[in-house]
């Protein structure tokens, strides 16, 4: 089996896809003619972004994001997690966790997007000599 697709319940796919292609260079791939459903282009797994109001249409509760208390959050990998960063929160982001060297050698900042999700921007994961 395969990850295919992320997929966020937000209230404005529209805006949601505007603020992820400003702050990270992401690529429509596709958007539905209704605006309830949009995928990015991400490499081989997609992000996607489902409207609540479809998805209470369909009898589904979706909740919103707390983004004082997440559940999870979507990595994105860069060589430049300062500029990436940088860039995010001029679109919009609110910064969570400046860039942070870890001890496995991976370097992380933390972002919310305007909807309240969590975005982690990494330095891809290095394999040790070790693994």
């Amino acid at each position: 089996m395969q990850l295919g697709y992320t997929i966020l319940y937000v209230p404005d796919v529209p805006r949601a896809v505007a603020f992820y292609e400003a702050a990270f260079g992401l690529e429509l791939a596709f958007m539905h003619p209704s605006c309830d459903f949009a995928t990015l282009k991400t490499g081989d797994t997609a992000l996607s972004f489902c409207s609540r109001q479809l998805l209470q249409a369909q009898g589904k509760l979706p909740s919103a994001p707390d983004a004082d208390r997440p559940c999870f959050e979507i990595a994105l990998t860069t060589h430049d997690v300062a500029g990436a960063l940088d860039r995010a929160v001029r679109a919009g982001a609110t910064l969570k966790q400046s860039p942070e060297l870890m001890s496995w050698g991976q370097t992380v900042a933390f972002v919310a997007d305007p909807d309240g999700f969590w975005v982690e921007l990494c330095t891809p994961v290095e394999p040790s000599d070790s693994a």
